[in-house]
């Protein structure tokens, strides 16, 4: 049986001599994944370095055919960043693509790359690499996206804007306090992706297809090399494992709703009838035929796109909830999801760090209807219950002391002295210090609460966590 030499095709590296016929051309075309693949070629090109010189390193193959694999690695990278390497849907994936060029460029040479590997340990040490990546990369997002919020926090420091519960006015609090709760949830997010990283940080090269090699391979020579922190211990488990995909994607989703939350916030905060905020016209569109419009359809698609992210969850969770151990060829689509889930991702977290710098509070509108809603009434009952009132007692009270004050078309700080001691005699002008929505902040006190003093203390905080000068 002769063995094809340099100048002689392959339909595909893939297909051996097992196999009486070619590949039908509707099967190229239903099976390919170069079409979305092919961006994993950075890492299948670091993941074949590590495994070329590590079988170099056992006496697999020869070091000189290492030093030329590794060459012409390189050289294929570059052509690839410059949008010179040819792609064939009949060579299905990024790692027959490169390692067709190898045989093509290098012959016997390059046919040797494949020893004591499989595609199936292959694709998964790709995507781990390259979700390790996309973790790093996004988490440095996250964080200029919290610098943008506590950097407004100095602005800002003295707005008092309405808290709400069930969209309805609650309480005061400082628009910092504000800024630091969105903080707060995009760091639960960095250590998410962090806490996920450890699991995606694991090597899987050297699986092969399921059961390992029986060739003198160096697992741990290629987790060094790719600065894997663990060498996977299950071949059976870790060559068809995309827990790690899932956990990477659940990861992104909660991003993405904190995203579509903050997004909804300051459209409705931009509306007229709130008129909390200002949006950078920048980031704002027109319409067709009302001239007058300045629309919110940056935020708008970040609601929108967000939904995307959620979706491509459920899309892996719904593809790996039936498959047998170990690999299938389902798991191509696993990438369709995760590069989805991914960009979304990118495109909403670069367009929402300039809204977050550039958006203005609306200092006199929201001066102008601040004590709207009572929002200073948390702030009398535990006025009343520091004078030894019991709470519920209080609350009923101060109830009625809003309904008074609704009927009267007051606020609880118009009140006379004298009626609010038709409600408990032992209260006095002091009362007054704790009225209002500015004066119901600066009785907060407790720790994470809203009270200026409390606040200034995590702004501090934070600067330092983020590297703030």
């Amino acid at each position: 049986m002769s063995i094809p030499r340099k100048n002689e095709p392959l339909s595909s590296p893939s297909r051996s001599g097992a196999f009486q016929t070619e590949i039908d051309q509707r099967v190229e075309a239903f099976a390919e994944s170069i079409s979305f693949d092919h961006r994993l070629y950075a890492e299948d090109i670091a993941g074949s370095i590590a495994h070329a010189q590590m079988l170099a390193k056992q006496g697999l193959i020869p070091a000189a055919d290492s030093e030329l694999l590794i060459a012409e690695l390189h050289h294929i990278e570059q052509e690839i960043r410059d949008g010179k390497f040819p792609f064939q849907q009949r060579l299905e994936d990024i790692h027959m693509h490169i390692e067709q060029a190898l045989i093509d460029r290098l012959g016997d040479i390059g046919r040797k790359l494949h020893t004591a590997r499989s595609r199936n340990d292959q694709i998964a040490t790709d995507l781990r690499l390259w979700v390790r990546r996309q973790i790093d990369a996004i988490d440095e997002h996250l964080a200029n996206l919290q610098r943008a919020f506590v950097n407004r926090c100095a602005r800002d420091a003295d707005v008092v804007l309405p808290g709400y519960t069930h969209l309805r006015r609650a309480q005061p609090v400082l628009a910092p306090h504000y800024w630091l709760a969105y903080v707060e949830k995009f760091q639960r997010d960095r250590q998410r992706l962090a806490d996920c990283r450890r699991r995606v940080n694991v090597n899987s090269l050297g699986a092969a297809a399921l059961a390992g090699t029986s060739l003198p391979i160096d697992r741990q020579q290629t987790t060094a090399a790719l600065g894997f922190e663990l060498t996977a211990t299950n071949s059976l488990d870790v060559s068809s494992d995309r827990d790690f995909l899932v956990e990477f994607v659940f990861g992104l989703s909660m991003i993405a709703t904190h995203l579509s939350g903050w997004a909804e916030e300051w459209i409705i905060w931009s509306t007229t009838e709130f008129d909390f905020l200002e949006l950078p016209h920048a980031f704002c569109t027109g319409s067709s035929i009302m001239p007058q419009k300045i629309n919110p359809d940056v935020l708008e698609l970040i609601r929108g796109r967000t939904a995307r992210v959620v979706g491509s969850l459920q899309a892996l969770l719904v593809l790996l909830k039936g498959l047998p151990l170990a690999y299938n060829r389902d798991l191509q689509e696993d990438k369709r999801a995760a590069f989805d889930a991914v960009d979304a991702i990118e495109g909403v977290l670069q367009v929402a760090i300039p809204v977050v710098e550039q958006a203005t509070l609306k200092r006199s509108s929201i001066a102008a209807r601040l004590e709207e809603g009572h929002v200073d009434a948390t702030a009398l009952m535990e006025y009343l219950i520091l004078q030894g009132i019991p709470q519920r007692t209080a609350h009923h009270g101060v109830g009625e002391l809003v309904r008074l004050a609704t009927s009267q078309n007051k606020r609880l700080s118009q009140l006379t002295l004298a009626e609010f001691q038709t409600f408990s005699p032992t209260i006095d002008n002091s009362v007054y210090d704790v009225l209002g929505a500015e004066n119901a902040v600066r009785t907060l006190t407790s720790f994470g609460s809203s009270g200026p003093q409390r606040v200034r203390e995590q702004i501090a905080i934070w600067r330092a966590q983020l590297g703030i000068s």
